[in-house]
């Protein structure tokens, strides 16, 4: 069994960088970090680049980019970076001086390429790059600390001769997050000496956060391989909440500690190698110094809070009804990996088909335990999007175009790009496009798994400049041009949005939703999943972890205009007959 984790003991280097997917608890786990080196004397600086820092409630002061000291810890100094705010003067930056040059299409395509998440990784990295460099900033600190980590396509990108060529201004061949590395030139040699830092063992360590449960734990194997390309190999694995079993005769709290355990034990190999450390779960949610020194010191491993109760919320039931009666004909189940999307996908096809609708349902799941659903019933059909076999196809696709006008070099360029995010959620969305040309008045269908808002509009803009530039090679199926107004008429398409009552996953969630808006998608539900609230729970832990949800649940349904479905934690993944549980 890992030890707990004591940040003295853990071998760490002068730069500190916390990474996973999330929601497992990177700035929690980065602070505690923090404050316990602090409070052995060492002079520490924290920096937040996560685009949903919540640093400023976790501290209890407001903070800025510039520093700020912590009173009740002498040793702490705390800087909260704005990766979205310098994003966006970044890319203004970027479009001024084509402005009155170029046509307003060309703009607007210009700007949505550079409103995706690869930019605010570069504005991110363009912002701590200076303190990895800074030498006054290396000889006032002991540690220097940084709450979200670059990914390794964005570190593998700024490696790439043709991500500092006007190639990036000019290339129109399809690459996912175009244009996001242009006009860098200026802080190449910066790069280059972070980039240096980043993969020197003695100096810097890169520590992946996760929880006990499989898509975490898969988003932590996936940044450790990605970071080991390009040579970032002093890596360390801390395993966040952790349950302490503290009732084994409470069956919620057996079945989630059989689950975890489970969880870790099928783990990727690989990151089993790695040295590895636990944090248990704590019933508190993190704010205030008490509570951040607690995380990592409190042996109760509990918490107590005053009893409060949610808003009045509805059941998968309701939605069903709502979506049924409104003879909505498209429905995409949104939201990040891991909150429940594909098993309340199912739910609601199943509750269609159960009202008498003919349903088709397309999933990224493996969909074996949906085959059920075809047994006895001609009323749905369920069909299985490869994600990996879709990309391939479209990488192939892409590159094939791009070689008969560009260099080895600049084709390097492309590869890399084609890694990013958006890559995937587009070739994904080409292959959904196809399915939902099936929706019509007599058959619904249900889409797992969408694309973001911000995908929406590039391939919106793509198509604009399409028609003002011809040299762009990157080709538009019709089935997606003819899907994009079909997405945005609310009289046909219903958009749930699912999340997980956590402080992250609700604040993605509400970004994910501004998106949406952004698009001109309409979105009216949203599903609460996988809450300890509504379980008969005895553990004294998990009836204060449960009651640290009703914060969530709340500002859920105040966002989602009192549209919030709120649904109970299993212990297993719902599937087969099980699915009628959550309707």
């Amino acid at each position: 069994m890992a030890e707990i984790y004591i940040p003295e003991r853990a071998g760490l280097t002068k730069y500190i960088f916390f990474t996973g997917k999330g929601g497992v608890g990177k700035t929690s786990t980065a602070c505690a970090t923090a404050v316990s080196l602090a409070d052995s004397g060492k002079r520490v600086l924290l920096i937040s680049t996560d685009p949903a820092s919540n640093l400023q409630d976790v501290f209890g002061i407001a903070l800025d980019n510039k520093g700020t000291a912590i009173p009740e810890v002498p040793d702490l100094t705390v800087i909260n970076l704005d990766p979205v705010e310098a994003a966006r003067e970044y890319k203004e930056a970027m479009i001024a001086p084509y402005q009155g040059l170029l046509p307003p299409a060309v703009l607007a395509n210009m700007e949505e390429q550079l409103s995706g998440s690869c930019t605010v990784e570069i504005a991110a990295f363009n912002e701590f790059s200076h303190f990895l460099t800074d030498e006054t900033l290396k000889d006032r600190y002991d540690f220097i600390i940084f709450d979200t980590a670059p990914t390794g396509h964005t570190l593998r990108m700024l490696q790439l001769p043709s991500a500092w060529s006007t190639f990036i201004n000019e290339n129109t061949h399809g690459a996912s997050c175009l244009g996001q590395l242009s006009g860098l030139e200026k802080n190449k040699q910066m790069y280059k000496n972070a980039v240096a830092t980043l993969v020197d063992k003695s100096m810097t360590i890169m520590i992946l956060v996760a929880r006990p449960e499989k898509t975490p734990l898969l988003e932590a194997e996936r940044a450790f391989r990605e970071l080991l390309d390009i040579g970032v190999g002093n890596q360390m694995l801390i395993i966040n909440g952790r349950l302490i079993l503290d009732a084994p005769e409470d069956e919620v709290a057996r079945n989630l500690y059989e689950k975890q355990e489970q969880a870790l034990d099928a783990m990727p190999e690989q990151l089993k190698t790695l040295t590895t450390y636990f944090i248990p779960l704590r019933a508190y949610n993190i704010y205030g110094i008490d509570s951040i020194r607690k995380l990592l010191n409190d042996d109760s491993f509990g918490g107590k809070s005053a009893k409060s109760t949610i808003a009045a919320v509805h059941g998968l039931s309701d939605l069903i009804e709502d979506v049924y009666t409104s003879h909505k004909k498209v429905i995409f189940t949104m939201g990040k990996g891991g909150v429940g999307k594909s098993t309340v996908a199912a739910a609601i096809a199943l509750g269609l088909v159960d009202k008498g609708a003919r349903v088709h349902l397309t999933t990224t799941d493996p969909a074996h335990h949906l085959k059920f659903m075809l047994n006895g019933s001609e009323s749905l059909t369920v069909s299985h999007i490869d994600e990996k076999l879709e990309l391939e196809k479209y990488k192939t696709e892409v590159l094939a175009k791009a070689r008969e006008s560009v260099g080895d070099a600049d084709l390097a360029y492309i590869e890399e790009d084609l890694r990013s995010p958006c890559t995937q959620e587009i070739a994904v969305f080409r292959a959904f496009a196809e399915l939902v040309d099936q929706a019509d008045e007599d058959q619904v269908v249900v889409v797992d798994t969408a694309p973001t808002g911000h995908t929406l509009l590039l391939l919106d803009a793509t198509q604009s400049y399409h028609k003002e530039i011809q040299k762009s090679q990157g080709d538009i199926p019709a089935s997606v041009q003819a899907l994009l107004p079909r997405l945005r008429n609310a009289d046909e398409t219903q958009v749930v949005i699912i999340t997980l009552p956590e402080a992250t996953p609700v604040y993605e969630a509400m970004r994910l939703a501004e998106d949406l808006r952004r698009a001109g998608i309409h979105s009216k539900w949203w599903v609460v999943n996988s809450s300890l609230y509504l379980t008969n729970t005895h553990s004294p832990l998990l009836i204060s972890k449960a009651q640290s949800e009703v914060e969530w649940i709340n500002k859920v349904t105040e966002v989602s205009q009192k549209n919030t479905v709120l649904i109970k934690w299993y212990n297993n993944e719902v599937q087969g007959q099980e699915l009628f549980k959550l309707i």
